[in-house]
């Protein structure tokens, strides 16, 4: 008599063999079998954060929308980096006094004090997951935009909360590529915008283990894999 239950285990077998998928306990977890991570810090007090791997190529391909007047938020690093002497104004925006970079002081949820219209480029990296009210402060991006002007977002999707930071206090949200889609969609219109996904399962567990950019080939880190979104990043442009 036939069992079935022995053909579908040998079937189950021989389909994990040919999709190369080992069986369980023949995974060497090496130096990540491990229940606290190798750095609680991204990775920075090691070398460079892989995240940054992303929202770096990402603002490089688009660095030619960084001109005019621009604002960034905490500091003005990729402003300089990538703007170069296209940018005529550099704009630091923080949520509160005591940054000594800071030219203007707002919550981006509402910031009524700044006017609309006013730049040509927002610069915001790593921070939309910081605001409660996200889509209001979406909002306020498209307000401050000039017509034609474009904002460069950047937002984590599979991430660590770094519980005993000033960012864990107020780290509210992870993103995917869909949420942001709509999110921005909404206000900017999905024909100004143009959304992708950075990560891959290897790079998703590197960020997560607090290893560095330098521990890995490019190869490797630009391998697309949507299912892994390290990082979500849009261009949104404020229609004429």
């Amino acid at each position: 008599m036939l069992d079935r239950k022995a053909v579908y285990r040998q079937w189950v077998a021989v389909s994990r063999r040919l999709r190369g998928i080992p069986k369980p306990g023949a995974v060497d977890f090496g130096d990540l079998r491990r229940v606290n991570p190798i750095s609680r810090h991204f990775g920075v007090d090691r070398g460079t954060a892989i995240d940054r791997h992303y929202v770096e190529s990402f603002l490089s391909r688009h660095a030619a929308d960084v001109r005019g007047r621009v604002l960034e938020v905490g500091e003005s690093t990729y402003t300089g980096r990538y703007g170069g002497d296209r940018v005529t104004h550099s704009d630091v925006l923080h949520v509160r006094d005591g940054n000594p970079r800071a030219t203007i002081i707002a919550d981006l949820a509402d910031a009524p004090q700044i006017a609309d219209a006013s730049f040509d480029c927002i610069v915001l990296t790593q921070t939309l997951h910081l605001i409660y009210d996200a889509g209001a402060a979406v909002r306020t991006l498209h307000r401050l935009l000039k017509p034609g002007g474009v904002l460069l977002l950047t937002v984590p999707g599979i991430t660590q909360v770094p519980h005993g930071t000033d960012w864990a206090y107020t780290w509210y949200w992870a993103f995917t590529e869909l949420s942001v889609r709509r999110m921005l969609g909404e206000v900017f219109g999905n024909g100004n915008l143009a959304v992708e996904v950075g990560g891959n399962v290897l790079a998703a567990t590197a960020l997560l283990h607090g290893l560095a950019v330098e521990e890995f080939a490019a190869d490797e880190l630009d391998a697309l894999d949507r299912d892994y979104p390290v990082i979500i990043a849009a261009r949104a442009l404020r229609a004429v």
